[in-house]
């Protein structure tokens, strides 16, 4: 290898990554640091000082650890790109797999004449292998409104064949998260080498959960790679991240990483912009920096998951409500979220024998909470300063509202209430109402109900 072949290298994986070229000096500090130069010699063979070499250096190391998810210093940077340069080209990309024919005197000759012009050809599905799949910490299904889904689970899997590698489902508890993944991934697990699902229900650190992916692909693969991104980049892997939230913070604004898990982002970013695998986050919370790969080349991609529509009355009819002629409005009631209507029903049957026209007709004008109250508050337990503010003026509304509308009485600004807003909307508990070309918002009534109720 010379130094071209690493600048180039460099240069288009930074490329891939941010949208830019290294400068003109990021390359020459690179390539002084190949000649085993000091900054001192650099800036006087470049013609710059000391400190503009030192402060562009900085940058390099940081675009550089972003892009790779390495710790990128001068002492380490030519190991790390050797090393990822091999690792990349003996192990070959989804994209861009290359022919390997041959080792002569130790060095690895590759031929990157010889692309494999389709991904499916190369699929488990097409070469007649099954994939190694462990799905011990994914949620038994003990039912699933297939038709109701239909249409998710079709965009879904449209976005996983246009080859998307970041997906993130989110939505309220009990939405119905875990079921659509658990059978997308039995869809199309026959085109992946490898499946896992796992849970960040204990909150592990990346450093944690890459060694245990690590282990779970080195048994799967007959060829072992030095790190966990390898087996992202070399096979085509499917891994689901289920209870994202676990590695947020509470009290601040959706989708913001505790101390310490803020490399997730990083590891997310590594999957949407350089591998050949699929990774599907589920949560209570969008994270923030999806919003920014989406617009990057459809690498990632994400869908709220809201209620269900018409067939949750299966849910009423498996436990035997009555007034099937009321089921539709206490469906809409409470926005068909499968688990509410749940807890519902098993009121509506404790306290009403099952009459479904009865509880309408007999509660009061305010949605009914009862057993929903700890679900309520756990999300609300999560909600930032600003999003309580918002959310009790939206409450005392009551009904939508023009983002252009200013919160005099909240202490809020204009600014901070689209700030809390869209973190709510994030979170699934507030909601868009298209008035023509304008876009209204609300709060989830039963979300509404309950702060009023505080």
């Amino acid at each position: 290898m010379d130094i071209e072949e690493l600048l180039k290298w460099a240069d288009d994986r930074v490329l891939a990554s941010t949208g830019k070229h290294l400068e003109s000096l990021q390359k020459a500090i690179l390539e002084g640091i190949w000649q085993h130069q000091n900054y001192e010699e650099i800036a006087a063979t470049n013609h710059r000082t000391y400190d503009h070499v030192k402060r562009e250096a900085w940058k390099l190391w940081k675009v550089l650890s972003e892009t790779l998810g390495e710790d990128v210093k001068k002492s380490n940077v030519i190991s790390v790109l050797e090393t990822q340069i091999l690792s990349n080209n003996f192990y070959p990309t989804f994209e861009d797999r290359m022919q390997i024919v041959g080792t002569l005197n130790g060095n690895i000759n590759i031929c990157g004449e010889n692309k494999i012009a389709s991904a499916a050809a190369d699929s488990p599905e097409s070469q007649g292998r099954s994939p190694t799949i462990d799905l011990q910490e994914a949620p038994e299904l003990i039912d699933y409104c297939e038709d109701d889904r239909s249409s998710e689970l079709a965009q879904l899997g449209e976005w996983v064949s246009e080859g998307t590698r970041l997906i993130s489902i989110y939505g309220l508890s009990g939405i119905g998260k875990s079921a659509i993944a658990v059978n997308l991934v039995t869809e199309i697990s026959d085109k992946f080498d490898c499946v896992i699902w796992r849970s960040l229900s204990h909150s592990p650190t990346l450093p944690n959960l890459k060694v245990e992916l690590k282990q779970f692909f080195s048994t799967s693969q007959a060829t072992l790679l030095p790190r966990a991104i390898d087996y992202f980049r070399a096979y085509r892997c499917l891994v689901v991240l289920d209870d994202l939230e676990k590695i947020f913070k509470s009290g601040q604004l959706a989708g913001q990483y505790l101390p310490g898990y803020e490399d997730y982002g990083k590891f997310f970013k590594q999957i949407a912009t350089s591998s050949s695998s699929c990774l599907i986050l589920l949560g209570w919370e969008k994270p923030r920096d999806i919003a920014t790969l989406e617009g990057e080349k459809r690498s990632a991609r994400s869908l709220q998951l809201k209620g269900l529509a018409e067939t949750a009355v299966e849910i009423f009819r498996e436990r035997g409500l009555k007034d099937e002629e009321s089921w539709s409005e206490l469906i809409s009631l409470y926005r068909g979220h499968p688990c509410w209507l749940k807890i519902v029903a098993a009121t509506i049957l404790e306290l009403f024998n099952g009459s479904v026209a009865r509880f309408l007709a007999e509660k009061d004008s305010n949605i009914f909470i009862g057993d929903l109250e700890p679900l309520l508050e756990a999300h609300l337990e999560r909600l930032s300063d600003l999003e309580l503010k918002a959310s009790n003026w939206l409450a005392g509304l009551g009904q939508a509202v023009d983002v252009a509308r200013s919160p005099s009485s909240a202490d809020l600004s204009k600014s901070q209430l689209w700030q809390a807003i869209q973190s709510l909307g994030r979170r699934g508990l507030v909601e868009k109402v298209q008035l023509g070309d304008r876009a209204m918002f609300q709060l989830n009534p039963v979300f509404q109900q309950y702060i009023q109720s505080k």
